[in-house]
């Protein structure tokens, strides 16, 4: 057999059945003469040169069959069950090629959902990744259990490495206060979408500190120039500096007649049981983020959230 010498050209060559026909794949910038030996090969016998010895092997797909997503999103919403397919489907990708992929923001439900059907998967594994330790809307970084643990040893309380970026929003707000609305519609109005935007911290007449993709720092940076009518200046920040207030805890004691969740909530808050029975029946009321739907159950062990009229949580 006489071949030409080929610098750095990749050769593929295969043969079906008993033929003698030779299928070879060079790049387009070789130009060569080269001869194979004529015997028969066989279906299996693949010849595989120039590629590194790390992608030498069976390429498995992270396509998941009909069957395998039914049975992993069994008890998962459904109302937010395409997104979590997706999820599931990034995380099947990113395990099979060693990488470690990011989610868009997910809203607490959807992120339990995710975590609880990642958790069904062989050797792989999610991070929460939210920017800081109180908040809501996360990212997951999702891989395989070994690439994962080597790139969050000693993470910090706001998650994966890197996941996420922070921005001030910086104006004089004192004679035109600006709400949570109002900084997440003038971010939106830059063409943003929702998925993009994490938390959003209002520091009142100083601005806002906004949890944002990290790959759009720099055009929110340059289009973020107004919220309201009032001009701002947008910034990166470090994670660490961000402003967010923990979560307030109060320790009682009280007696009831029952452990349905209209008469803890009322004592809790210290709400009359029928303006708690209005914010049930307008599904304002929430345990583990999840919106209550009847003011009979009992939410043994679970935080118990009300959003009233003063946007208390």
């Amino acid at each position: 057999m006489a071949a030409a010498t080929i610098p750095k050209a990749t050769l593929l060559a295969a043969a079906a059945g008993n033929s003698h026909s030779s299928l070879l794949l060079l790049p387009l910038r070789h130009n060569c003469n080269f001869s194979f030996p004529t015997r028969s090969l066989g279906l299996s016998s693949v010849l595989l040169l120039g590629f590194p010895r790390r992608i030498q092997g069976t390429c498995q797909a992270a396509t998941l069959s009909k069957e395998e997503k039914v049975s992993l999103l069994d008890g998962v919403d459904k109302s937010h069950a395409d997104i979590v397919s997706r999820v599931l489907e990034q995380a099947r990708t990113a395990a099979d090629r060693r990488k470690v992929f990011h989610t868009d923001f997910l809203a607490p439900p959807v992120l339990n959902d995710a975590l609880s059907v990642i958790k069904r998967l062989a050797n792989i594994t999610a991070v929460v990744s939210g920017g800081h330790a109180q908040a809501e809307r996360c990212r997951l970084s999702v891989g395989h259990v070994e690439d994962i643990g080597s790139k969050c040893k000693g993470a910090p309380k706001e998650g994966f490495p890197g996941a996420v970026a922070a921005l001030s929003v910086s104006g004089n707000f004192a004679f035109d206060p600006a709400e949570h609305g109002d900084f997440l519609g003038a971010v939106l109005g830059t063409g943003l979408a929702r998925e993009k935007v994490g938390d959003i911290i209002v520091l009142g007449e100083k601005g806002a500190q906004i949890l944002v993709v990290p790959d759009l720092v720099d055009y929110l940076v340059t289009s973020l120039r107004q919220v309201r009518n009032v001009p701002v200046d947008c910034t990166t920040i470090p994670l660490s500096t961000l402003q967010y207030l923990p979560p307030r805890k109060e320790i009682f004691n009280t007696v009831e007649a029952s452990l349905r969740v209209d008469a803890l909530a009322s004592a809790g808050f210290r709400l009359s049981r029928s303006k708690l029975v209005d914010l049930i029946s307008a599904k304002r009321s929430y345990t583990k983020f999840v919106i209550l739907v009847e003011r009979t159950i009992s939410p043994t062990l679970h935080t118990i959230c009300v959003n009233d009229d003063a946007s208390a949580n």
